[in-house]
């Protein structure tokens, strides 16, 4: 499957839904619902929820995540909203406001 890049420079605002993966180094504000990864780069910033399979973050989320598979709040990312995964893994420097369920 292929992997579509939101840019640095590039500002989205409104739904995202689809079959690819995505990585985001701009902004997004609006929901994103997709049925592969997502990934927000250390640039990158959401405003909004998040549907997927596995989400990663290095940047910044404002907006509730879930996650089929996995969720990844990697050092030095910024996530605020509640976060609903069976796996979730949350590194040392993280900065994490809100809740966690890993619900079964």
């Amino acid at each position: 499957m292929a992997s579509t890049v939101i840019g640095s420079t590039i500002v989205i605002e409104g739904e995202i839904s689809g079959e690819d993966s995505l990585v985001i180094h701009g902004t997004v504000r609006g929901q994103i619902d997709l049925r592969e990864r997502i990934e927000v780069a250390t640039d990158g910033v959401v405003e909004g929820t998040i549907v997927a399979p596995v989400v990663t973050v290095y940047g910044t989320v404002a907006g509730d995540i879930t996650a089929d598979e996995r969720a990844e709040l990697r050092a030095e990312c910024q996530v605020v909203g509640d976060v609903r995964a069976p796996r979730i893994l949350i590194a040392d420097g993280a900065a994490f406001k809100g809740r966690v369920d890993m619900g079964g």
